[in-house]
């Protein structure tokens, strides 16, 4: 397993701003644009960005959201037009962590900042809106090329240059890769999510979506044991 160090290509933050898709105006913070100069990280998120629908978005298991320039040859290609740094709505776009190498828990040092991966990227249709492509989400959960969060454990000063060093690996090792196939795929392997619930850092989304599957399933047993 690599992603023991990964580098920042760029460094891409945003306010939410009003979006024109097919006559009916959105709010969405999915636009950002690289800078320049090092920001401040703080718990919930870098210096000067913000998100449009924090329910969904944002919070601090979502601070800052991750997506691989690895996976840019594959979706210019799939969308048949070039892409710029921050077309998934990511705040960095980095090399050299990719999900089947990044583990939910794991403690990168980003900048002066203490960051941990939290949980896989879930992707919204305001994705599929911007590129106008109305399968969008499924597509990323398919390929699992879906990106992931940091929540952010001690804040700090970060570069649009700056390595990411891994401090300490999550001793459950349960990839944002494996994580993405149980939640998308494997829907149904009850001892795997029970091992995927045993990480207490995972974020409180993913934990509670878990958690309502396994009682479903358990609802579902008790059913057929009745009948």
């Amino acid at each position: 397993m690599n992603g023991a160090e990964g580098k920042v290509v760029s460094l891409n933050i945003g306010k939410p701003k009003m979006f024109v898709y097919q006559g009916k105006e959105l709010e969405t913070g999915i636009f950002k644009e690289p800078v320049a100069q090092r920001l401040y990280l703080t718990k919930l998120n870098f210096t000067g960005d913000g998100q449009a629908d924090l329910i969904n978005h944002g919070g601090s298991d979502k601070a800052v959201c991750v997506y691989s320039h690895e996976h840019y040859p594959y979706w210019e290609q799939a969308l048949q037009r070039p892409l710029s740094v921050a077309a998934f709505g990511e705040n960095l776009t980095v090399s050299g962590l990719l999900e089947q190498d990044v583990c939910i828990g794991d403690l990168y040092q980003l900048g002066e900042a203490v960051v941990q991966v939290s949980q896989p990227r879930q992707p919204c249709h305001k994705l599929a809106k911007r590129y106008d492509v109305r399968d969008m989400p499924l597509r990323l959960q398919n390929t699992g090329y879906t990106g992931f969060y940091f929540r952010v454990i001690e804040e700090g000063w970060v570069a649009p240059d700056e390595s990411i060093v891994l401090l300490k690996r999550h001793p459950m090792q349960v990839t944002v890769a494996q994580a993405n196939h149980y939640m998308h795929q494997d829907k149904h392997n009850l001892p795997e999510i029970r091992r995927i619930l045993e990480i207490a850092e995972l974020s409180q989304s993913w934990r509670h979506t878990f958690t309502r599957r396994l009682s479903g399933e358990a609802t579902d047993s008790q059913k057929r044991l009745q009948g």
